[in-house]
């Protein structure tokens, strides 16, 4: 079942078949019927609409330019009646600039003879760039920053051609933002009303996570039913993301004022049988379609006597690009609400597909078609998307029942549609994938080949989180005889294109910074990802306040002070922007996808690359070194895989009652889990002298170290408990940790630029960190490096810091980099070792080695309580906390090789709420995301993480950590190896709570001190 998502079905259906001709006369939509239009060939800018200027004539224009990494508009572009090339300096530019004559470096296609000017202001350093030309009796022109001008340039061509002129857009650019971020740019440019309709088109094309970010900007200034609608579709978008806790959140928050409204009940109502589809729980789907409406009114005739504005109207019609003034227009509360319940009536569908009463869903999806069709006469476009979705569905249908011909006709009407009105859309792509996927199974094998393979090559790289439930049929048809060489390629590129952890992109923008070296552009680099998640934070907080006319005078001054605070922050990124445009390697848009050929090309003897690839309900695994490639079908499902490691981490650790746990280790559980995903592989990976896994789903959660390779040790640790033997004695298995050095990755592009990235240019080899200073009653410890223990609401106890970590392995690693005299390391401890302190320690870069050893934080102090990983610290000043939360680790100035977390549960993942508090706007939700992505975005090449809390019995990870830390000259992973085969070996330390909780996240084969 593909995950779905609607938007509010606010209008009408067209008829299902399109003529070739319309369709590209649509894909080539005159620019001046447009509210929104892409600059260029490469999808960094793009032009918004903006409200008309005082005075403006009817047919004027003017559009704001809004380009990646920059948090607000970088320029104008107008389209205004009359001759004002000549006046442009006082037309097009703040009043007190100072103009000058520039040469043009190219024309503007569609304009000849076009003026360009560079002006300054004297409170400003930033140089404005000015394009004027006129075409009949009309004059084009553009202002924005200089180091935009490409953007100008072929935003003007596009206006004075009325078509998208093709074109690369070169613009300073961190890639520290994706596209959730720029879309968040863009929607705080232009009004709330706009930012829904964009919102709304945004969420029927498929782009959730830009939706999401239209939805959260309208709804800040948004007030009532408006508000309510809003929220209520941010709350979609997050399930369609996956993030069910915030989507639930926004659902409750506006559960009360939704219930009164027979449009907004009906909304709700729907939009939380779409979670719980996109959570694949049809029983549930249906229950809630079953349920009555509270809000709902009896009579239909009620609600025909209800009126609509003008405002909601045109959101109405944000769809119909054509003409505002027929069928769409005015839609009253009556027809709103038909059109949600033939919304409902697809969600059943879906359901009964889910249950698999086949006969049911169609006949739901009958009448989905029959009521959508009776508004209007089906003359409205925004239920394209829920339209071309039945159709998807009945080509499935009908597949099934064996009439192929019908099949491919429905999926050939819905591909249309979406062709028609939503080009180069994921939502298109999807729809082209499904079909790909009948193709296939009608052995049309080389036409559905031709059209996945065009799929991923539309996607450049770029996620595209839909395809997860479609790719099976591409991966089966690849690999239909087994195991495959040739394949690997064609797998290994497709499965770029799913979703991973925020991680990949924050490993991403740290080797930007650190491609050409320490200079001033690297600082320049640094400073500008830093401005920019400033930016980010505080328009979180002001979003989170809501609308200011509504604020108590308190709050509303508050409001006030973030606000200016939040503009001079845009001038100053400006103004690094523009310093940073002048270095081109900041200007180049860097390769987000990795052939396997170029990995392979990475890789050194007696290397292996491993990718796991999960699909719905397969799992596939690609296999590289530097002489041959693999791709096969693993023979567990990801659901199955889910309970594999549920089970293991079961038998590892578990908390009750804030104490540690620890079980038999299940090794037939482990041997089992390696069986079924390498098996394929032979006596390869035990060979292997470094792995790369790069693990997906439920694997992110677990170390590979700990997968048993072979049946021996399985049978031989059975004779040994069946004789009276230690049930904890695992001495002599088979690990797969024993004879391979094991790095971590979450993407080939990751792993490629960190083994590229320069070494760490800091002069001391070594900072230690740990041994908060106790508050609190001392207790008796639970022999781990987590705590636990609620305080009063959402403050932790006071006895989470009374049980501090020994600084007894600070001072060892310390010794073994020279020791304390030489100025080459440094240990701070106790009382110094505050949060304060270490924010506020300058040369932190300097060091490259850092390693923490302390408690970590990854829950919450209550379960109603939102969790922000954190290690603990010793307190300091008035505004010390004693924690080193995820956003202060995040903004932290480190230049380190190897970062080593020793406390619990460090390769965990982070919240939402956590990440945006670091101004991140992606991420979070996966494994990894937490404080190994903070550390990785400070500055930090390669971390070493717990997968669960580690262990102070037998003072096993104090002589984990120092083993890994006394490696000399040796790799990482060798040295980390070393230090858990020395555990492995000792019957009190051989089972995996022990020596397998640490992961290196990066490259292991770097060495400790480069």
């Amino acid at each position: 079942m593909k995950s779905i998502s609607l938007a509010a079905a606010l209008a009408g259906v067209l008829a299902a078949s399109a003529a070739p001709a319309a369709l590209s006369a649509q894909q080539q939509r005159p620019i001046s019927l447009r509210d929104s239009f892409p600059i260029g060939s490469n999808g960094l800018c793009e032009a918004q609409i903006m409200a008309p200027e005082a005075g403006a004539g009817i047919f004027d224009r003017r559009y704001s330019i809004i380009c990646r990494d920059a948090s607000a508009p970088i320029g104008t572009l107008w389209v205004v009646r009359g001759q004002r090339v000549g006046d442009a300096e006082t037309r097009f530019v703040d009043a007190g600039s100072q103009c000058a004559a520039q040469e043009l470096r190219q024309q503007p296609e569609g304009l000849a003879g076009t003026r360009a000017l560079t002006c300054t202001n004297s409170n400003s350093i930033i140089r404005t760039r000015v394009l004027a030309g006129e075409a009949g009796n009309r004059t084009f022109a553009a202002s924005g920053f200089a180091a935009y001008e490409d953007a100008l340039r072929l935003g003007l061509a596009s206006l004075a051609t009325d078509r998208i002129v093709a074109g690369t857009v070169e613009i300073p650019l961190t890639q520290a933002s994706d596209a959730a971020a720029f879309a968040r740019a863009q929607a705080q440019a232009i009004s709330a009303d706009q930012a829904l309709s964009e919102a709304y088109r945004r969420s029927n094309s498929g782009r959730f996570a830009e939706a999401a970010e239209f939805f959260a900007a309208s709804a800040s200034s948004l007030g009532g039913s408006t508000l309510t609608e809003a929220r209520l579709n941010e709350a979609l978008q997050q399930s369609n993301l996956g993030n069910f806790s915030e989507a639930l959140k926004l659902f409750n928050s506006v559960r009360g004022s939704a219930a009164p409204s027979p449009v907004l009940a009906r909304m709700l109502r729907n939009y939380e049988a779409l979670d719980a589809l996109n959570r694949q729980n049809g029983p549930e789907a249906l229950r809630i379609m079953e349920l009555p409406l509270t809000g709902d009114f009896p009579d239909s005739a009620e609600l025909r006597q209800l009126t609509i504005g003008g405002n909601l109207a045109e959101r109405l019609s944000a769809e119909n690009t054509s003409s505002l003034a027929n069928a769409s227009a005015g839609l009253s509360p009556l027809e709103r609400a038909q059109l949600l319940d033939g919304q409902g009536y697809y969600l059943r569908a879906a359901a009964l597909r889910l249950m698999g009463r086949e006969a049911d869903a169609v006949t739901a999806l009958q009448a989905a078609e029959n009521t959508l069709s009776d508004v209007r006469d089906g003359r409205v476009t925004s239920v394209i998307w829920l339209r071309a979705q039945i159709l998807g569905e009945l080509a499935e249908l009908a597949e099934e029942s064996g009439r192929g011909a019908d099949s491919e006709m429905l999926h050939q009407q819905g591909i249309a549609l979406l062709d028609l009105h939503y080009p180069d859309s994921p939502v298109l792509q999807s729809a082209r994938a499904q079909q790909a996927g009948y193709l296939a199974r009608s052995g049309r094998e080389a036409e559905a080949l031709a059209v996945y393979r065009d799929i991923v090559d539309k996607a450049d790289g770029r996620p595209a989180p839909t395809l997860r439930s479609l790719l099976s049929p591409y991966f089966s048809l690849l690999l239909r005889g087994g195991p495959n060489a040739d394949a690997a390629p064609d797998v290994f590129a497709a499965s770029q294109l799913l979703q991973r952890p925020g991680l990949a992109q924050t490993q991403a923008v740290l080797a930007r910074e650190l491609s050409g070296g320490s200079d001033e552009a690297s600082q320049l680099f640094r400073k500008a990802t830093n401005v920019g998640r400033a930016i980010e934070r505080l328009r979180g907080s002001i979003l989170e306040m809501g609308n200011p006319g509504q604020l108590s005078p308190e709050l509303a001054a508050l409001h006030a002070e973030r606000t200016l605070r939040l503009e001079q922050s845009l001038v100053e990124q400006a103004e690094v922007q523009q310093r940073l445009a002048e270095y081109p390697r900041y200007r180049a848009v860097s390769d987000g996808a990795v052939s396997l050929d170029e990995m392979r090309a990475i890789l050194a003897d007696g290397e292996a690359y491993v990718k796991v690839v999960n699909l719905e309900r397969e799992t596939f695994v690609v296999y590289a070194t530097k002489d041959e490639a693999l791709a096969y079908r693993a023979e567990i499902t990801p659901a199955q895989m889910e309970r594999a490691v549920d089970d293991l981490r079961a038998s590892i650790a578990i908390t009750e009652g804030g104490e540690v746990l620890t079980f038999p280790f299940d090794i037939e559980r482990s041997r089992d889990l390696y069986s079924k995903l390498f098996s394929a592989l032979g006596d390869r990976l035990p060979a292997s002298r470094h792995i790369v896994f790069e693990p997906d789903g439920a694997l992110l959660r677990i170390p590979m170290n700990l997968l048993v390779t072979d049946d021996a040790s399985v049978e031989r640790y059975r004779a040994t408990v069946a004789g009276g033997g230690d049930e904890y004695d695992f001495r002599g298995t088979a690990w797969l940790g024993r004879t391979s050095e094991i790095s971590t990755s979450v993407s080939p592009a990751a792993f490629r630029d960190v083994r590229a990235s320069r070494q760490s240019n800091g002069s001391k080899s070594y900072l230690g960190l740990g041994q908060n200073e106790p508050i609190g009653e001392p207790g008796e410890g639970n022999g781990t490096r987590s705590v636990s223990g609620a305080g009063e609401d959402c403050v932790w106890s006071p006895s989470i810091w009374a049980n501090p970590i020994s600084s007894e392995e600070l001072y060892t690693a310390a010794a073994r980099f020279g020791g304390l005299a030489t100025g080459q390391t440094e240990v701070i401890a106790r009382e110094a070792f505050t949060d304060d302190a270490i924010k506020q320690k300058a040369d932190l870069k300097d060091y490259r080695i850092v390693h923490f050893a302390t408690h970590g934080l990854v829950t919450a102090p209550k379960a109603d309580c939102p969790p922000r990983p954190a290690l603990l610290t010793s307190f300091g000043g008035a505004d010390s906390d004693g924690l080193l939360t995820f956003a202060e680790i995040f903004s932290l100035q480190l230049d380190a090789d190897l970062v080593v977390l020793s406390a619990c549960d460090t390769a965990g993942s982070a919240t939402i709420g956590a990440t945006r508090e670091a101004g991140v706007v992606s991420g979070g939700d996966f494994a990894l995301d937490g404080l190994v992505r903070a550390f990785v975005g400070a500055g930090g090449r390669t971390v070493v993480a717990s997968h669960w809390p580690v262990p102070d019995d037998y003072n096993a990870t104090q002589r984990l950590v120092s083993g890994l830390l006394a490696g000399d000259g040796k790799a990482t992973a060798s040295s980390l190896r070393e230090s858990q085969i020395s555990l492995m070996d000792e019957a009190d330390t051989s089972h995996p709570f022990y020596w397998s909780a640490f992961a290196i996240v990066g490259d292991g084969a770097i060495r400790l001190e480069r």
